[in-house]
C-alpha cells in the first residue's frame, strides 16, 4: 500500500468499500475521461453492456427514420409517376373545350367548337405544330356475340402523333381515309382483347351503331391515368364520324367535343395558350371554351404531391421526437441506476464537463445508431414498393443525410438533460446514497 499514489489508495479503498460490482470500469486514470477516443469507447462498452435496453431505447429513433426515408421515397416516386404518365399523354399538350353555358337557354345561338377551329387554330396560331378535333361518343361495339359499351373518337391523324399513341399491329388511317369517310377502325389494346380475345383483329370487321367497321390498327398499351384509358377506346377517321355516325350539323359547321393541340415545344405552350385564346375569342365574338395546358396540369400535381410528401414526411418526423423522449427517460433512469459509477468517478478526478461528455457520447451513439438502421430499413421499404407497385420511389441523398443528422441532433438535445443531471450531481453524496 505504500508505494501507492494518493489517488490510486483512494481508487482502491472505493472499489473495495463501495458496492458498484456491476460497474466495472476501465480505468486507473481520470485523464482519460478526457481522452475523445476513450470516452467513445467507454459510451459504447457501457451501450453493449446492457443490449437489450440499449436497443429498446434506438427503437423510437429506428422507427422515425424509417418512416421519414419511406415516406419521402414513397411521395418522391408518386410525384415522378405522375409526371411521367402526363408527359405520356403528351408533354406539350393543350386541350380545348366548349365552355356553353345552357343556363341562358339559347343554345342553338352559341358557336361552341366547330372543325373549322381547329383548322383555324393550326393554320393561324404560329406557337402550335399541330391540332386534331375531336368528336367522341359512348357507343355500342359489337363483334359476333361480344359486345361493349365503350367511347368512340372521331379525329384526324394528327392525335397520334399529339397524345404519343404507338402502333402494335396495322397502321393508323391517313389523311387519304379521312377525305373518303372511309369505314375503318383503330382499336386501343383492351378494348381489342374484349373483343377479339386472342384472335388476331386485322381486317375483321366489327360493328359500331349497326354500322360496319373494318379493323385497320391495333394501339399499344398507354394504361389508363385520371380516368382517362386510351387502351379502351376506337378511333375513326373524323369525317366518318360527322357523316356516318354522330350526323350532328349546325349553322357553323360541324360540332366537335374538343380540339387536342401540340405547341412547338415546351417553352411555347403558353404562348399558344394565349394565340388560340385570341383566335377563338376573335372568331367566336366571345370567350365560349377554355384552354387547358398539360404543362399547367404537371405544374400543379408537382406542386401538390411535393406538399403531401412534405406533410407526410412532417407527420413521420413526430416519431423521431417520441424517440429521443425515449432516450431522455432512459438517460435519466441510467444516471439513478449509475449514481455509484459518477460518485467514484467524481471521487478520483473526473470533471463536470467529463461525466457531461459521457453521456452526451452515450446519447448521440444510441440517435446515430437508430437513425441508421432506421435508414437502412427504410430504404429496403422504399425498394419493396418499387418492386411491387408502378411506382418508381427514390431517396435522395440529401434526405438521408438529413435524416441521420436529425436524429443525431435529436440523441444531443435529449442527452443534455441527464447529462447535465449525472454532471452536477456531488460525489460524497452520490457515494453516501449508494
Amino acid at each position: 500500500m505504500k508505494s501507492l499514489g494518493a489517488r490510486s489508495k483512494l481508487w482502491w479503498v472505493l472499489s473495495t468499500l463501495l458496492p458498484i460490482t456491476n460497474y466495472q470500469l476501465p480505468i486507473t486514470n481520470y485523464q482519460f475521461f478526457m481522452n475523445p477516443i476513450e470516452c467513445i469507447k467507454m459510451a459504447v462498452a457501457t451501450l453493449t453492456a446492457d443490449k437489450l435496453r440499449s436497443s429498446l431505447t434506438m427503437l423510437g429513433i429506428v422507427i422515425g427514420n424509417a418512416s421519414v426515408i419511406a415516406m419521402v421515397g414513397i411521395g418522391q416516386g408518386a410525384q415522378n409517376y405522375t409526371l411521367n404518365k402526363l408527359d405520356s399523354f403528351g408533354p406539350n399538350r393543350l386541350l380545348v373545350f366548349s365552355s356553353r353555358d345552357d343556363s341562358e337557354g339559347f343554345i342553338s345561338e352559341q358557336r361552341g367548337l366547330v372543325l373549322s377551329d381547329a383548322e383555324a387554330v393550326k393554320k393561324q396560331a404560329s406557337a402550335v405544330k399541330s391540332a386534331a378535333p375531336v368528336i367522341e361518343n359512348n357507343l355500342l361495339i359489337s363483334y359476333r356475340n361480344n359486345q361493349t359499351y365503350t367511347q368512340v373518337k372521331g379525329t384526324t391523324p394528327a392525335l397520334r402523333e399529339i397524345r404519343n399513341l404507338m402502333v402494335d399491329r396495322g397502321r393508323f388511317f391517313d389523311a387519304s381515309l379521312m377525305r373518303q369517310s372511309s369505314p375503318v377502325v383503330v382499336l386501343g389494346a383492351e378494348l381489342a382483347e374484349k373483343l377479339f380475345d386472342r384472335e388476331n383483329p386485322i381486317g375483321k370487321d366489327i360493328q359500331i351503331k349497326n354500322t360496319s367497321f373494318q379493323v385497320i390498327a391495333v394501339m399499344t398499351a398507354k394504361g389508363s391515368f385520371a380516368g382517362e384509358n386510351e387502351d379502351n377506346v376506337a378511333y375513326i377517321p373524323i369525317t366518318t364520324m360527322a357523316t356516318q355516325i354522330d350526323g350532328r350539323r349546325s349553322a357553323f359547321g360541324t360540332p366537335i367535343s374538343h380540339i387536342q393541340v401540340a405547341a412547338k415545344d415546351k417553352h411555347n405552350v403558353r404562348v399558344a395558350a394565349f394565340q388560340i385564346t385570341n383566335l377563338l375569342t376573335r372568331l367566336h365574338g366571345r370567350k365560349d371554351f377554355v384552354v387547358v395546358a398539360n404543362k399547367s396540369f404537371q405544374e400543379l400535381v408537382s406542386q401538390v404531391t411535393g406538399v403531401l410528401s412534405l406533410m407526410l414526411g412532417a407527420i413521420a418526423g413526430v416519431s423521431l421526437f417520441v424517440g429521443g423522449v425515449g432516450i431522455m427517460n432512459i438517460m435519466l433512469v441510467s444516471v439513478t441506476e449509475r449514481t455509484p459509477e459518477i460518485g467514484l468517478r467524481k471521487a478520483i478526478g473526473a470533471t463536470p464537463q467529463a461525466i457531461l461528455a459521457q453521456f452526451l457520447v452515450e446519447s448521440i451513439i444510441l440517435s446515430v445508431s437508430g437513425g441508421l438502421i432506421g435508414t437502412a430499413i427504410g430504404i429496403s421499404g422504399v425498394a419493396i414498393v418499387g418492386v411491387l407497385t408502378p411506382l418508381q420511389p427514390s431517396v435522395p441523398i440529401a434526405a438521408i443525410a438529413l435524416a441521420v443528422g436529425i436524429s443525431g441532433g435529436v440523441g444531443l438535445i435529449f442527452g443534455v438533460v441527464p447529462a447535465r443531471r449525472a454532471a452536477q450531481l456531488d460525489p460524497i453524496i452520490a457515494l453516501k446514497n449508494s
